[in-house]
C-alpha cells in the first residue's frame, strides 16, 4: 500500500493537473486506509489544494531546473512537504525525510537528492521566502481580479477567512426539541458548543466532532449545515399546508429544513439522480419525505404539473466561492469563463421557474457565491424584466452594501459567504 504522503501527492496530482474533485477523489482513498489515518491525509490533501499557488511559487522559486512535464508527480511531492514545513506541525525531519521516501516508493530514486536539498533549503530560507510571497492569498488569478473589483477594501480579509477551516456547524431539528434542549444535553455529553448569532436553530462545535457521536444525530436530531445555509428556510418562511419547490435540492440539507419547519407539500428537483439518492438517505434519517424528482429544474414542460406553488426555493448553481474554506479545490477546478456560463443558467431558472409560481407567492434566491455578477447584478436584471416582481426587505444585515438582495462574505469562526434575494409576485 502507497504511504500516507504518496497517496496525497497523488491526490493533488489529480485535482490540479487532471480537473478531478475532492469530493470524487478522496473518498476512494479514504476507504483503503485505516481510520486512525484519515485525519493526516485529509489535512495534507485539503491544505495542499487550499495553498497551492503559493506552494507552486515557492517550488518555482527554489528548484533551479524546472522539472519536466512527465515528472508533475514529483512537483506535487514537493508542494506536500513544503506545505508541512510551512503550515503543519509536524517533526520538521519526520516532514522531510518521508517526503524524500516517496521518491523512493514512486521508483524515482534519482529525485531524492532534488526532493531533499529542495526541502531543507526551504527550511533555512523559509522566513525570507515567505516575506517575499506574491501569492500569499493562494487565489487564482481570475478570481483575485473579480474580488478586488467587487470588494476592494474586504479584499484581504476575504483571503484570509477563506483560507482558514470553518467551524462546524449544526442544525437542530425543531421537530424533536428546542436548540436549548439540544445544547443542554450535549454539554452534558462534554461537546462544547454555542447557540449561532442568526439561525434560529443553529449552533456551533468549538472543535469538530464525528457525527455518529453527536447527540440525536442518526435520530435526526441534528444535521450538519452552515449557518448561512441555514438561513433558506428561515427567511422562505414556509407555512402549514402550502406548496413548495426546492428547485436544486442535493444534497438535501436545505430540503430536510423546509421540511422540519412547517407541514408542507414539497417538491425536491436536481438534475442529478445519484445526487438526489443523498436527499433521499438525509430525508430517511430525518423520517421526513418529500416529492424527489430527477429533472432539469429549468426546463419546466419536462417535470411541472401545472399546478403554481405558494413559495419556491432556488438555491442556484454557482461559483461557489463564499465556501472556498470549505472545498478549496473550487480555486483550481473553477474557470473564469464559468461565471458568465452561470449567469446564464441562473437567468434561465429565475426566469422559468417565476412561471410556476402562484401570483402572491414568493421565490428566494440564494447562491453560496460572493460574485456580484450571479447575485445583486442577477437580481437587478430579472426586477427590470418582470414587472410583476418586487424585492422584499429582509430582516437580515449584509456584510457589505449591494443594491439588490442581501450578501454575506466568509466569517472566520462564523458563517460562509452567501447572497440571499427574496422576490414577491404580484396577484
Amino acid at each position: 500500500m502507497k504511504s500516507i504522503r504518496y497517496i496525497a501527492a497523488d491526490i493533488l496530482l489529480n485535482v490540479v493537473d487532471n480537473g478531478r474533485s475532492l469530493s470524487h477523489e478522496l473518498p476512494a482513498a479514504l476507504a483503503e486506509l485505516d481510520p486512525e489515518q484519515h485525519a493526516f491525509l485529509q489535512q495534507l490533501v485539503y491544505g495542499s489544494v487550499r495553498y497551492y499557488f503559493a506552494l507552486d511559487e515557492l517550488i518555482n522559486q527554489l528548484v533551479e531546473d524546472p522539472l519536466r512535464d512527465k515528472e508533475r508527480l514529483l512537483h506535487m511531492v514537493l508542494a506536500i512537504g513544503i506545505y508541512q514545513l510551512w503550515q503543519l506541525q509536524v517533526a520538521e525531519y519526520a516532514a522531510i525525510n518521508e517526503t524524500v521516501a516517496v521518491t523512493v516508493e514512486a521508483d524515482r530514486q534519482w529525485a531524492t537528492g532534488l526532493v531533499n536539498g529542495t526541502l531543507r533549503r526551504f527550511q533555512r530560507e523559509r522566513g525570507a521566502m515567505l516575506a517575499d510571497l506574491r501569492r500569499a492569498e493562494a487565489m487564482p488569478g481570475w478570481l483575485n481580479k473579480r474580488l478586488r473589483q467587487a470588494w476592494p477594501e474586504q479584499y484581504h480579509q476575504i483571503c484570509a477567512d477563506s483560507n482558514q477551516l470553518g467551524p462546524m456547524t449544526l442544525r437542530v431539528n425543531q421537530r424533536q426539541g428546542t436548540r436549548d434542549a439540544w445544547l443542554a444535553q450535549a454539554n452534558e455529553q462534554g461537546f462544547e458548543a454555542h447557540a449561532c448569532a442568526h439561525s434560529e436553530v443553529g449552533v456551533t462545535l468549538a472543535a469538530p466532532a464525528p457525527v455518529l457521536a453527536l447527540p440525536g444525530f442518526s435520530a435526526g436530531a441534528v444535521s450538519v449545515q452552515d449557518e448561512a445555509a441555514q438561513l433558506c428556510a428561515q427567511l422562505l418562511k414556509v407555512t402549514d399546508g402550502e406548496r413548495v419547490l426546492d428547485a436544486c435540492a442535493a444534497p438535501g440539507g436545505k430540503t430536510g429544513h423546509l421540511l422540519e419547519s412547517a407541514s408542507i407539500q414539497l417538491t425536491a428537483l436536481d438534475v442529478d439522480p445519484k445526487r438526489l439518492d443523498r436527499v433521499a438517505e438525509n430525508l430517511e434519517r430525518l423520517q421526513l419525505s418529500a416529492q424527489l424528482t430527477a429533472a432539469d429544474a429549468g426546463d419546466v414542460s419536462s417535470w411541472w404539473d401545472g399546478e403554481p406553488f405558494d413559495a419556491i426555493l432556488v438555491d442556484a448553481p454557482c461559483s461557489g466561492t463564499g465556501v472556498i474554506r470549505r472545498h478549496p479545490d473550487i480555486k483550481l477546478l473553477r474557470k473564469n469563463t464559468d461565471i458568465k456560463a452561470l449567469g446564464l443558467v441562473q437567468k434561465n431558472l429565475l426566469t422559468q421557474l417565476w412561471g410556476t409560481l402562484k401570483p402572491g407567492g414568493r421565490l428566494l434566491y440564494a447562491t453560496c457565491s460572493i460574485l456580484p455578477d450571479e447575485n445583486s447584478q442577477q437580481i437587478s436584471a430579472f426586477l427590470a424584466a418582470h414587472a410583476d416582481a418586487a424585492l422584499v426587505e429582509l430582516p437580515l444585515t449584509g456584510d457589505v452594501p449591494t443594491p439588490t438582495g442581501v450578501q454575506w462574505l466568509p466569517q472566520a469562526g462564523g458563517h460562509d459567504g452567501f447572497f440571499y434575494a427574496l422576490l414577491h409576485k404580484a396577484r
